[in-house]
Formats: C-alpha cells, structure tokens, sequence
C-alpha cells in the first residue's frame, strides 16, 4: 500500500491520504451521503456538531466487526481557521472524522502556502494547480463536501467546491443538509 492507492475496506473504496508505521490515513474516494453538518444554526464546532456524533455512532456501527477492529481511534486536532481566526474548539478522539483545512490543503498535492499565506483574497484561488486533485462524485456528478474546520464564524464549516475543488475557507451554512460527506479514518495495516 502506497499514498495515492485505492482500496477497498468494508463497504466503500478509500484513498490512501498518509502512511505512518503500521497505520494509514484513508478518505473515501466518493462522497458516500449528505447531511448537515449541525442541525441547529447556531455557534457549533467540531466537538459539538451532529455530522461528528452521526459519524462515530450510526455510521461507524455499519461496519463489520472485523473491520471496526482495523479502526484506531485517532487524535483529531482541530486548528482554528487561518483567514478568520475563527476557533476550532477543543481537540478531540474520533474513530471517523472530516478532514480540516490543513489536511485537505496538504494532502491532495500541497496547498498550504495558500491556506497560510491568504494576501488580499477573499476567496480560494481558481488557479490552485490541486483544486481538482479534491473534487469528489456524489452519485454521477461532482459535488461539494464538507471539512471539519470552521469558517469565517461557528455557524459556518469550511467545505470544498464539487465542480472545481476550491476550498471554502469562508464555509457554508452548517445546517445546509446538501453537504457532502467523506469520511476519512486511521486504519490498523
């Protein structure tokens, strides 16, 4: 197994994001439903939000057994967001999660010095050579999906565009049930 590999664990085919000692990052190479990110429109963070309890609850029980036992409970580290100063809230433990801005800036190709160096933009550069490394397919057509990051406040999540990959450093409504999700997970090799 290799950075960029496909694979298929339990249900869904996954990308291969990191490599560490005997564990892999993974992220699913589809958008697998939408949901909400909150149900509430109100200040929420990663810790607190719906999308997060769903994902290690209802979702994670879907799994086989065997495969739950594949799954390390990862530290999730939740960096406030870099154009806004908006704050993450607490890190957390999670079996499953949504990447954050960081994670989906450095492993699909590497962006950071545009996620860390915004300038005067106020949105995304169209012109990041990696935006369609993070474009993803719900059903027949590509789709935004949500990251676990705040944006410009804590009624909004950072989210990547479905038709051109740009990242929403500035979020979507949290209670947008459009959102796509792409569970990602710290997998036993």
């Amino acid at each position: 197994m290799q950075v960029g590999d496909r694979i298929a664990f339990d249900r869904y085919e996954w990308r291969v994001l990191d490599m560490q000692s005997s564990m892999a990052l993974i992220i699913t190479e589809k958008i697998v439903e939408q949901r909400a990110y909150h149900n509430v429109y109100k200040d929420t963070t990663w810790k607190d939000c719906e999308i997060r309890r769903y994902l290690n609850s209802e979702f994670y029980d879907r799994f086989e057994d065997a495969n739950k036992s594949r799954i390390i409970q990862a530290s999730v580290i939740n960096p406030d967001n870099p154009w806004y100063g908006t704050k993450a809230g607490e890190d957390v433990q999670d079996n499953i999660f949504l990447l954050s801005l960081d994670e989906v800036c450095r492993y699909f190709g590497d962006s950071t010095e545009k996620l860390y160096n915004r300038g005067n933009n106020r949105y995304w550069k169209k012109n990041d050579e990696n935006n369609s490394k993070r474009m993803a397919v719900f059903g027949n057509m590509y789709f935004w999906w949500w990251l676990r990051s705040p944006g410009r406040h804590n009624r909004l999540a950072a989210y990547v565009h479905g038709t051109d990959g740009c990242v929403g450093v500035n979020g979507n409504n949290i209670t947008n049930s459009n959102g796509g999700i792409r569970p990602a997970l710290w997998l036993k090799l």
